[in-house]
């Protein structure tokens, strides 16, 4: 097989040859190991290397706990030990070529995922003619504490990382035959949301031309007040003052533990008065709002046009959450009582906004209403969002929705969160996916959705009617895709007051 050689600003690289003759590089450091004196600080360049690195294998990924019961049979992992993980992987069909680039940012959370799994694999992208980018970012504790005002310029270190490997794209994909200003950004669920969070960081500005964003968006971010409940929690378990010095002795092993015990926690108490914002989210670690590395709420600062030029691609699937209600069993408990209590939590009028649910899903019961709710409050609704604010600065925003509902769970499933993921990436056969997409997921859905992405990185226009507040076009992908417009309508303005 041959091995091509290609350099970089750090030294030089050699990959292999794979399918089709894509060249693939894995495991290229974009920043330094976050150990040492590196951990809990912002990212620093690599050192350079002497002679060949071989970049033929997945290299080492963020610290991680697995997934629990049922997700840890839902949800592919890659996990691979090491100190040095925050690196990065590369697709390329033609290195003296200046083609289009798209970064894939994971999900997970932000305490679980990594760039090295199969199923993100890029052939196909080259395959179409695009440069393909993975990468990981630190997680959990490690990449999203935050110790308060005193701590300037440390905060949402995972999204440093991020901005760390995009600077290294920018230097560097022009020797993979990538175009550095043609760079389209994009990610699904916590990936997406950190694409919402770039979009309003100033150090992002300029890194990417293009985002998009499946199952996530700009809305969900923590208050330094709710970041610090979560921080004093957790160094309470870990019986250590909430210092910088402090967590970075704690052994790794230690921090995820004690971060699984917190979520825990978290989730058998989701109360307000006691974690702010991460008991809407359940998530304890994600973006900060600390008015320094993100200095205004992504959704306030978008809306004003900070993000203004950038073409977004943002949408969801139709049955987001009957991933967490489904496979747990969840959804076969939850009461009337829960479901009014949850719209209400999220702002929906008391009786009316629950009511208006029941009229758009009349055979659904309680599990179902939840998780329809759900959906539109933690995806759809700002995905809808997004798109206006940024068709409002002048940028083209388009609109899709994932339909088609999976076998898996006798069906139950429906169109479930991380089910489009195999889809975009057209790995369908990629067995770590066979648990959510059953027997038989149709290749031409495939084929049309990862088209799809590579036309909008390409050109801009992934081919259907622009999004806008008067015609709110959303292309439906399912078994027969088409596009609609403004579809539920009448559950997004009831939205529009809540804020």
């Amino acid at each position: 097989m041959r091995r091509p050689v290609l350099a970089t600003s750090h030294g030089l690289v050699r990959g292999i040859t794979g399918p089709e003759g894509i060249g693939v590089f894995k495991n290229i450091p974009y920043a330094a190991a976050p150990t040492g004196p590196n951990r809990f600080a912002p990212p620093r360049p690599p050192s350079a290397w002497n002679g060949i690195r071989d970049a033929d294998a997945y290299g080492p990924t963020a610290p991680q706990a697995p997934y629990p019961p049922p997700m840890d049979r839902l949800l592919p992992e890659a996990l691979v030990p090491g100190d040095d993980f925050l690196n990065l992987n590369v697709w390329t069909p033609d290195p003296a070529a200046r083609l289009p680039v798209m970064v894939w940012i994971h999900g997970g959370a932000f305490t679980n995922g990594s760039g090295a799994l199969t199923g993100y694999d890029g052939t196909a992208f080259a395959r179409d003619g695009v440069v393909l980018v993975t990468l990981n970012y630190r997680l959990g504790a490690e990449g999203f504490l935050h110790l308060g005002p005193g701590d300037t310029g440390r905060a949402n270190l995972g999204l440093l990382d991020q901005i760390a490997a995009l600077t290294w794209v920018r230097d560097n994909i022009a020797s993979f035959g990538g175009d550095p200003d043609r760079v389209t950004v994009f990610g699904q669920s916590a990936g997406a949301m950190s694409i919402g969070a770039l979009l309003a960081m100033p150090a992002a500005k300029g890194l990417f031309h293009r985002a998009a964003l499946q199952s996530g968006a700009a809305h969900h971010t923590l208050s330094p007040a709710s970041a610090a409940r979560v921080t004093a929690r957790l160094a309470a378990i870990l019986g250590v003052p909430p210092t910088r010095p402090d967590f970075a002795a704690v052994p790794v092993q230690h921090l995820t533990a004690a971060q699984l015990r917190l979520r825990g926690e978290i989730s058998a108490r989701p109360e307000r008065a006691l974690w702010g914002e991460a008991a809407l989210n359940l998530m304890p670690f994600e973006p900060v709002v600390d008015h320094d590395t993100l200095p205004r709420a992504p959704t306030d600062a978008i809306a004003e046009g900070v993000a203004a030029g950038v073409d977004v691609l943002v949408g969801c699937t139709g049955d987001e959450f009957r991933l967490y209600t489904v496979p747990s069993g969840l959804g076969r408990t939850v009461t009337d009582g829960l479901v009014e209590r949850t719209a209400t939590g999220y702002g929906l009028p008391p009786g009316r906004g629950v009511a208006a649910y029941r009229a758009a899903f009349p055979a659904a019961g309680p599990g179902e209403l939840l998780a329809q709710i759900v959906t539109d409050w933690f995806y759809r609704v700002p995905a809808l969002r997004l798109a206006e604010a940024q068709s409002r600065h002048g940028a083209r925003a388009f609109v899709y929705e994932f339909a088609w509902s999976s076998p898996a769970f006798d069906g139950a499933l429906g169109a479930c969160h991380a089910l489009d993921v195999p889809f975009v990436f057209d790995n369908l056969a990629d067995p770590a996916f066979a648990p959510l997409l059953g027997d038989t997921p149709p290749q031409v859905l495939a084929d049309r959705m990862h088209g799809a992405w590579v036309s909008f990185a390409t050109t801009g226009d992934p081919g259907w009617p622009a999004h806008d507040e008067r015609h709110r076009a959303v292309r439906r992908f399912a078994t027969a895709p088409g596009t609609v417009h403004d579809p539920r309508g009448g559950l997004r303005a009831l939205w529009d007051d809540v804020r």
